[in-house]
């Protein structure tokens, strides 16, 4: 089977071979997209997605196997913009209405919409409090199930820069010295093998 990198190769020569890289890898962006965005901005989302990459695939970093991260990188930035603009249009309705119909903060409410589990559910306002650079890094690993390499190589950052930043998400979002915190920490000294039998 043929890696991502074999098919920016061929598609150099035959444009067409591209569209392996959309069936490998369409489901999957638009299950993030869709969790970003919603259903209905999701699939134009998609289409503009696969249409900059395969603009810029001879952009594509060739030692990676898989376009998946790289995809998924893009699909951050269009959600971003997709959000930008539905932010806009808030602003105008707003505007154009004398601001009879304002809720505080509705503008960025509005623009980070979560349609997840009941326990994210829970968490959205923390969620959308988080920077734009945070919020992304913690929805590639949640939603795109990407490794702390991929995002890294989606978002364009070194690896350590997605460790801290994740770092400082759990932070906020479970406040020190809360169970989820305690959990949280007691699962990655586990991974690692820290904590002694005692614990």
């Amino acid at each position: 089977m043929s890696t991502d990198s074999d098919i920016f190769r061929r598609s150099e020569r035959t444009p067409q071979a591209f569209a392996e890289v959309f069936d490998r890898h369409a489901t999957s962006v638009e299950s993030f997209l869709r969790r970003r965005l919603g259903p209905d901005a999701a699939e134009d989302a998609l289409s503009e997605t696969f249409l900059i990459a395969f603009r810029r695939r001879d952009s594509f970093d060739r030692a990676w196997d898989s376009a998946r991260p790289w995809l998924l990188g893009i699909a951050t930035r269009v959600a971003a913009r997709h959000r930008a603009t539905e932010a806009r249009h808030w602003r105008a309705i707003t505007a154009s209405m004398g601001g009879e119909h304002t809720t505080e903060g509705g503008i960025d409410e509005a623009g980070v919409r979560m349609d997840a589990a009941a326990a994210i559910a829970a968490l959205a306002p923390r969620i959308a409090a988080l920077s734009a650079r945070d919020r992304e890094t913690l929805l590639l690993l949640a939603w795109g199930g990407l490794s702390h390499e991929e995002i890294a190589q989606a978002l364009g950052v070194p690896v350590g820069t997605v460790w801290s930043r994740l770092n400082r998400v759990r932070r906020k979002l479970a406040p020190p010295g809360s169970q989820l915190t305690r959990l949280t920490w007691i699962g990655k000294e586990l991974e690692d093998g820290r904590l002694g039998a005692g614990a």
